[in-house]
């Protein structure tokens, strides 16, 4: 298949491929608490596809707290210690659901697969969840500068892969990733709640509801 007509598919990788949220939620929650401020469930769903820094700024900003420079880097080390610490032990198991037959799919079509995340853990998770031999193209937070909305990391991976981002789609779980496709000329389908992604293409709540042939129909056949 020629790059002209090959399909292109992005994953982000948190919320995506595998449920990072619940551990990037107690490593901010635990450097929140240690320096008096305050962290919901809530505020973690607006960091959702944001990059560390970027989340750092809303915590000051939701708490109208200032910092100096130096004791922000410090806290950005600290927060990713921890967050290593947490993922430390993870394994194939913690792969969402359906996400295997998915890219199966996608590899057996010779489609170009990338992953666009935020994300500077990226590489070993991938490798820990045994995805990585999936992946033509990992785009992640060491390779940009621009956080999500912006479409820097989408526009990479469809030029690492070699394909029009025209011919590429996305599946993103949040509404800055979705952003950003749309914002790249992708197609998005969101993974997750209906009523928060509705820029979205098509919604699924999970990849068990995305069925070989809608995908050899509606996606790889459009």
């Amino acid at each position: 298949m020629s790059n002209s007509k090959r399909l292109g598919v992005i994953f982000d990788l948190d919320g995506v491929i595998v449920d990072t949220a619940k551990h990037h939620f107690v490593a901010w929650q635990q450097l929140a608490q240690s320096q008096g401020w305050s962290f919901t469930l809530e505020d973690n769903e607006q960091l959702k596809g944001v990059s560390r820094v970027r989340s750092l700024e809303l915590i000051l900003q939701w708490n109208k707290t200032q910092i100096e420079p130096a004791v922000f880097d410090r806290l950005l080390t600290e927060k990713n210690e921890r967050y290593l610490s947490l993922i430390a032990d993870m394994d194939p198991s913690e792969q969402l659901p359906d996400v295997q037959r998915v890219l199966q799919v996608f590899k057996d079509r010779c489609c170009g697969i990338a992953l666009g995340s935020a994300s500077k853990n990226a590489r070993p998770i991938l490798d820990k969840i045994e995805l990585t031999p999936y992946f033509d193209v990992i785009v992640d937070g060491t390779n940009v500068s621009k956080a999500k909305p912006d479409p820097e990391v989408f526009l990479q991976a469809a030029n690492q892969l070699g394909i029009d981002p025209n011919n590429c789609v996305v599946f993103e779980d949040a509404i800055a990733g979705i952003q950003a496709a749309k914002s790249a000329g992708m197609r998005a389908y969101g993974i997750g709640d209906p009523e928060q992604l509705t820029e979205a293409d098509r919604v699924f709540n999970d990849f068990t509801e995305l069925d070989n042939t809608f995908i050899e129909q509606h996606i790889i056949g459009r």
